[in-house]
């Protein structure tokens, strides 16, 4: 009878085992969005202004009818310290003369740290300030981590979204940048 038992409760627990591995769970939603409040397709939030380091001023509705890209940075943030190279040589120095912008939007730091940053990093495109992560807030829950990408087309919409270096996703954002680029421009009469 022990034995029967003892078979009986293995063969349960072997049924109820296997059964879990067959279970197919979703990612949690954090996963699924990847800390974003915004999505592909939508009309990016444009009721901020951009403080650059040098002083001036910009914003997503002066720089309508380009295609921008928000890069999310911090100067302790050391993915994204490994992702500016190549945001520089392959977004910025190959699309800076055919109507892109790149702007790395640096969370939370002062001025001094992020001029600072901007030097010790040798790039070339502008950094602005983000007190608060504010604008951060605006595409991405502030609590999320930074190095993360939104390109914006020349309507104001997102049409690419990043989260981390990953070369293969960094890969598919150029050439949604390139398409962007290269995508003809209603005429208006």
């Amino acid at each position: 009878m022990k034995n029967i038992n003892l078979l009986f409760t293995c063969a349960l627990l072997l049924s109820a085992l296997f059964a879990g591995a067959q279970t197919v769970q979703s990612p949690p939603a954090a996963d699924a969005d990847r800390g974003y409040i915004v999505k592909t397709g939508d009309l990016a939030p444009a009721d901020f202004e951009l403080q650059l380091t040098d002083g001036t001023k910009t914003s997503l509705n002066e720089l309508r009818g380009k295609i921008v890209i928000l890069q999310f940075t911090a100067s302790w943030c050391s993915v994204c310290r490994e992702e500016m190279p190549h945001l520089e040589k392959e977004i910025w120095q190959t699309y800076k003369d055919k109507g892109v912008v790149l702007i790395g939007v640096d969370r939370d730091e002062p001025i001094q740290k992020v001029a600072a940053f901007h030097k010790d990093m040798k790039i070339s495109y502008p950094l602005a300030l983000d007190p608060g992560a504010d604008i951060f807030g605006r595409f991405a829950h502030k609590k999320s981590g930074v190095t993360r990408n939104v390109v914006i087309d020349r309507d104001g919409r997102i049409a690419y979204l990043t989260r981390l270096y990953d070369t293969q996703e960094f890969s598919s954002m150029v050439k949604a940048i390139d398409a962007l680029v290269n995508k003809p421009i209603a005429a208006i009469n």
